[in-house]
């Protein structure tokens, strides 16, 4: 069954194309038999500051693993985040076939 694909389209900023791709289901653009897995080695993921009070002493101690490791202390800190959030969802996902 071969649908037919709608034209391209022409946007005149940013705006526009943001809110035509929020209300358009972009499967009507695109011949999903030629689609491949896109790759990005030089994406950078967004991030946002956050404020987060910790105990001098915890950080101490983060900043000599930090230091024995060769990295700053708050990409230690986002390891760590980061390992325990995989743990996480890697329980409740199989929690959730029992």
């Amino acid at each position: 069954m071969n649908k037919k694909l709608k034209s391209p389209v022409k946007f005149k900023d940013e705006a526009e194309e943001f809110k035509f791709w929020s209300k358009t289901n972009s499967l009507d653009y695109i011949d999903k038999s030629t689609v491949a897995r896109g790759k990005f080695p030089n994406l950078k993921l967004t991030s946002r500051a956050i404020p987060l009070r910790l105990p001098v002493s915890l950080i101490d101690r983060l900043k000599i693993l930090a230091h024995k490791k060769d990295i700053s202390y708050q990409s230690l800190i986002k390891i760590f985040i980061n390992r325990e959030i995989k743990k996480e969802f890697s329980h409740r996902h199989a929690a959730s076939f029992h």
